[in-house]
């Protein structure tokens, strides 16, 4: 047996390190398991939200994996200039899937799925420029938006477990008790469980309140391996999109912030991995991956598809720094998206389980916001108004929905969506008083380095 390295293999780095593919299968798999709830939830968001068929919302799910998919492999393989060549997992994010539910339901779905094509094009436009916007974004601005997205989609995915106001199962016992089962299972197990396993807390806790489910009764699986057994998702599931700028407005301006957490994850993740050479020079490919990935999702009715904060905490826990792990798991994640039984086997999952898994995800994203502006200074006037302001003008369209229902659509797309709002308020108000004139002090400035530090372990990112 062989025992020396070639000058060449002592040279490889570990994040290029081909592993053997048993190894590669358990991590890749691990990845998987720890990210696929993001798509799933996402599928039955946009479906429930937006009144689509049963067909239509395994069609968006399939499509949602499939983006995922292809766009980790090319996160991970890196060609050229698309993809860092670091191990990323892709997913549809938390706030950006808000504003697409904002969009379409202010315009239409049409207008929606044009403003993520957009989206993904003004990535390209605004890479040279976007380091001259990160100063407008400190750490009151991020942590801000991170608080308005918990609030939003914990709203959202309540409704969808209690159902709609008035009719006769609203709020049932069954459905409450599913969904509080599932967060319980979820807190019970990222309590007792350690390493990776803690870190699958949330998907353990999805499948065991799916267990519940089928144990009670309130979970059909028979019709699983009914129909087509592998299909290509739909592209245009919604018709031919419309390009409409005033209506992206608010995902364009979202995508500042994911181009700047993309920077810090980026630059964490090379550390992590060992990877040489300057760093900075990789952030710029990081983010062409995400653009393309959004612009191939979008044209498959999906929202933006974006690299996740949750790939650092995976790759501390596990130990494995290789790209061909994130490779494998991309490859799972494509086959997952055209063997429609899975995705038949996902959405038979309750609204309330689903929803229970999303609240208690959501949540821990208000946490992380509360965290973030622990770090300010609220003694300064700049400072408390602007998050009073925000969260002011970020609040009232989510808790008085159709406050701005007698104004024109167009102004409603950015005024009526919370997320959106709150976040150009904070963005404007601490323009006003932190960049305007002199009359604040360097002690009233917090510098907008944190809004790019790597999401903590166990965490999930801005974008989730």
């Amino acid at each position: 047996m062989r025992t020396t390295q070639t000058p060449f293999e002592k040279s490889l780095e570990p994040v290029d390190e081909r592993l053997p593919l048993r190894t590669l299968i358990i991590f890749g798999l691990q990845h998987v398991l720890v990210m696929a709830a993001a798509p799933i939830t996402a599928a039955f968001l946009i479906g429930h939200t937006l009144g689509l068929s049963d067909d239509v919302t395994i069609s968006l799910m399939s499509a949602i994996f499939l983006a995922c998919g292809l766009g980790t492999i090319l996160q991970s393989t890196g060609v050229a200039g698309f993809g860092a060549r670091l191990p990323f997992v892709q997913v549809p994010g938390g706030a950006p899937l808000v504003i697409f539910l904002g969009i379409a339901e202010v315009t239409d779905l049409q207008t929606a799925t044009g403003a993520v094509i957009m989206t993904g094009l003004f990535y390209f436009l605004a890479l040279p420029f976007f380091t001259r916007a990160l100063r407008f974004f400190p750490p009151i601005v991020i942590g801000t938006m991170l608080l308005l997205v918990a609030v939003n989609l914990i709203r959202i995915f309540g409704s969808l477990i209690t159902g709609r106001p008035g009719s006769p199962d609203f709020a049932s016992m069954t459905s409450v008790a599913l969904a509080l089962v599932t967060i319980g299972f979820t807190v019970v197990f990222a309590r007792v469980f350690t390493g990776m396993w803690q870190r699958i807390a949330v998907m353990l806790g999805l499948l065991a309140g799916a267990a519940v489910a089928v144990a009670t009764g309130n979970m059909a699986v028979e019709n699983v391996m009914n129909g087509a057994m592998f299909a290509l998702p739909e592209p245009f599931p919604f018709g031919m999109p419309k390009f409409d700028f005033f209506a992206s407005l608010p995902l364009i301006i979202f995508s500042v912030v994911s181009m700047t957490e993309a920077t810090g994850q980026t630059m964490a993740t090379a550390e992590i991995v060992g990877r040489k050479g300057d760093h900075h020079s990789i952030v710029p490919k990081n983010i062409r991956a995400d653009a393309l990935g959004s612009v191939f999702g979008g044209c498959f009715g999906t929202s933006l598809i974006i690299t996740s904060g949750e790939n650092i905490g995976i790759i501390r826990a596990t130990g494995a720094r290789s790209r061909y792990v994130t490779i494998m798991a991309g490859c799972m994640l494509t086959v997952m998206a055209l063997f429609v039984p899975l995705a038949r086997l996902a959405y038979a999952v309750p609204n309330a389980v689903v929803a229970g898994t999303a609240v208690i995800v959501f949540a821990i994203i208000g946490v992380m916001g509360i965290n973030i502006l622990r770090r300010v200074d609220f003694n300064t006037n700049g400072n408390l108004f602007t998050l009073a302001s925000a969260l002011a003008m970020g609040l009232i369209p989510i808790v008085v929905p159709g406050f701005y229902s007698a104004f024109p659509a167009h102004f409603q797309v950015v005024l009526g969506n919370g997320l959106a709002m709150g976040t150009l308020t904070a963005v404007l108000v601490n323009i006003l008083f932190h960049h305007l004139g002199s009359s604040s002090s360097p002690a009233e400035t917090v510098e907008a380095d944190v809004a790019m530090a790597p999401a903590e372990p166990n965490k999930p990112s801005v974008s989730e």
